[in-house]
């Protein structure tokens, strides 16, 4: 069966009726967008429960706005208690209350991709506190029990499509793991075949997935009149760069005044101290909401703002850019703590890349620039 059949069977045949089939697939085919080069590799693909979690928590977040909730299938009588729509909706309505009030900017239906981002990563993790830090957790635990349902029921009967999630270490041996899986950590395994065709058609999978969402989301909430433009606004929407960049540009600034020098990617000019710069994303947050540190480099400020905007680079562009870019992630070698910040992200992205390597910086180079190609080829994105 095709990735396309595959994908088709399991959004047309599910015994309980809510989303979570359509964010299982949605998951699935963001995680095979952001970890590119596995299906080098051969094998079956092994994705940790937690990490499909975050990108659950992402999608069902503004759908638990502690004021104006909007359902996601039945609510039902259950031992005499009335059981929400989705197993882990207090916890999340929870984590958004938290959310809220530690934060200073106007909440957003975007900001469960912001959330997951902060947390993701200890340096980010560690500048909030223990109870937000706590809730995320809780949330993520609630919704990787819940995961497990579509994954049984994907299809035509039990384990009709996926087998049933196992610890890495019990079939590392057979399939290859996303970068920073554990060994302890329960898995589903997704056909090499499979996890190629969501690469590959990628695009027309999100927009099934999200058209089916608004459309179920529409009818269980007819009485509430969200209409599915409503409900594909909310599921489209993704973060602008709403974490100041303060401590990036402090540790470029530093470098900048220990005479070290970046060029621009783009245009070649030369960055150093008391020069105007901008830390843009390599691939926008638009596309793309990632703060990790190999997705951003000082650039131009003018081309930066009016010319790649939420744009990749061409090919041409990033072949012209390569040499400016080894030089950044050179550069940034030369602090301890961006050092530690860019090979900590490199960790978490890309595999089989040798941290210790004096070919670090061309290593690092290469693997983004095959990421921007994979998303430009898959995702039809206007490019520079």
């Amino acid at each position: 069966m095709n990735a396309i059949q595959t994908i088709s069977t399991i959004l047309k045949h599910d015994r309980k009726i809510n989303t979570y089939k359509i964010a299982l697939i949605r998951a699935i085919n963001d995680l095979a967008l952001s970890y590119p080069g596995l299906n080098l590799f051969k094998q079956d693909i092994a994705i940790p429960l937690q990490m499909i979690a975050r990108y659950w928590l992402a999608y069902f977040w503004p759908f638990c706005d502690p004021q104006s909730p909007i359902l996601q299938g039945q609510q039902a009588i259950l031992d005499g208690r009335l059981r929400n729509d989705i197993a882990f909706r207090d916890e999340l309505t929870f984590l958004r209350e938290v959310w809220g009030m530690q934060i200073s900017q106007v909440e957003a239906p975007q900001d469960g991709f912001f959330v997951i981002d902060e947390m993701h990563r200890p340096r980010k993790k560690s500048t909030y506190s223990l109870e937000l830090g706590t809730a995320y957790q809780q949330a993520i635990q609630k919704i990787i029990q819940a995961i497990r349902q579509p994954i049984q029921y994907a299809g035509p009967g039990e384990w009709a499509v996926f087998d049933k999630p196992a610890r890495y270490q019990q079939i590392k041996d057979h399939c290859i793991a996303l970068p920073e899986t554990k060994a302890s950590d329960y898995c589903v395994i997704i056909d090499q075949e499979l996890w190629a065709g969501f690469q590959e058609i990628s695009l027309y999978i999100e927009a099934l997935c999200i058209h089916e969402w608004s459309l179920f989301t529409e009818r269980k909430n007819i009485d509430q009149a969200y209409h599915r433009g409503m409900i594909y606004q909310l599921l489209t929407a993704r973060p602008d760069n709403r974490r100041p960049l303060d401590w990036e540009r402090n540790l470029v600034d530093i470098l900048l005044m220990e005479t070290y020098e970046f060029s621009c990617p783009w245009t070649g000019k030369r960055i150093k101290q008391g020069i105007p710069y901008d830390l843009d994303h390599i691939i926008p947050l638009a596309v793309y909401p990632t703060n990790e540190m190999w997705n951003l480099v000082p650039a131009d400020p003018y081309f930066n703002s009016h010319r790649k905007r939420d744009r990749l680079p061409s090919s041409q562009k990033l072949q012209q850019a390569y040499p400016h870019l080894v030089i950044t992630y050179q550069t940034y070698g030369y602090h301890v703590e961006l050092s530690q910040a860019l090979k900590e992200d490199v960790r978490g992205r890309f595999l089989n890349i040798d941290t210790q390597s004096t070919q670090f910086p061309d290593l690092v180079t290469e693997a983004v620039s095959n990421f921007v190609e994979q998303i430009g080829a898959s995702r039809n994105i206007a490019r520079f």
